[in-house]
């Protein structure tokens, strides 16, 4: 049997490539329109409603003047730790559930399942970053904020969450085709994680037993680097992305292999 060339194995590599991007264009176009539709801002949507909510939350904890254990300000802890939350809380809402109903979708060979949860994990990131960034600009611009320290820290902080967001995403996406129990689980789990996340305090200033019960919560430790790196010297953060980092790499192999297992089985209707 004829072996193929480099060559062609390339071109085959690169046209494949092609039709996957293609194929996750035209689901994140749909996802937009669907979720947003063309009336009022449409699209803007996407990073306005999650500024709306880092908002109310700046707002609240400033009313009720919250304590976090530092000196920061109220304002800059509730950007950093509120939208971190939005990024890696919201991937897994929006996949729980979405292969049901997009199940017609299925009829296109170039479809796959992970494309996906793939297209709703994005849109999630860009919504979350877009707000992120605007909302640090313009506090920035109003001299209510002052820039990062570290730039790449929190940018480097930033991806390990979305990292993190989206392995938990797809693994979650993938189980709730299963079971909808997950779908029940899920909600109320998020709102119980969001106090334990790291969102509202900041690790040094909790006893050292609380130390190190909550240092077991991945997110922590992401959201800890993203205040290292905008506040520098004055958060003195604890982390360690020798856990974190192995902690989503197996969080990944286990969604890419619910995937595959479900993919086996997908019905389009």
């Amino acid at each position: 049997m004829a072996r193929a060339t480099p060559i062609v194995r390339d071109a085959s590599l690169r046209l494949s490539w092609q039709v996957q991007l293609r194929v996750l264009g035209a689901l994140l176009m749909r996802e937009t329109l669907t979720r947003y539709g063309r009336h009022n801002i449409g699209f803007l949507w996407l990073f306005v409603e999650p500024m709306i909510f880092t908002l109310g939350v700046t707002a609240l904890w400033t009313l009720s003047k919250s304590v976090h254990g530092s000196d920061l300000p109220i304002v800059a802890f509730a950007l950093t730790g509120y939208s971190s939350v939005l990024l890696w809380r919201n991937m897994p809402g929006r996949c729980i559930g979405a292969l049901k109903g997009n199940l017609a979708l299925m009829y296109h060979r170039n479809v796959k399942v992970l494309d996906i949860y793939l297209a709703r994990v994005i849109l999630e990131f860009a919504g979350a970053t877009m707000s992120f960034s605007a909302l640090g600009t313009l506090f920035i611009s109003l001299g209510i904020l002052e820039p990062p320290q570290d730039f790449l820290k929190v940018v480097a902080g930033w991806l390990l969450l979305a990292w993190f967001g989206a392995a938990l995403a797809i693994f979650l996406g993938a189980l709730s085709h299963r079971s909808e129990l997950v779908d029940k689980i899920w909600h109320p789990a998020a709102y119980l994680l969001f106090p334990l996340s790291g969102s509202a305090f900041l690790v040094a200033a909790l006893p050292q037993g609380a130390q190190e019960i909550v240092l077991y919560i991945p997110t922590v430790h992401g959201i800890e680097l993203v205040r290292e790196g905008w506040f520098g010297d004055r958060a003195r953060a604890i982390y360690d992305l020798g856990y974190f980092i192995p902690f989503t790499l197996v969080l990944s192999a286990l969604a890419m292999l619910q995937v595959r297992r479900i993919a086996r089985f997908v019905v389009p209707e």
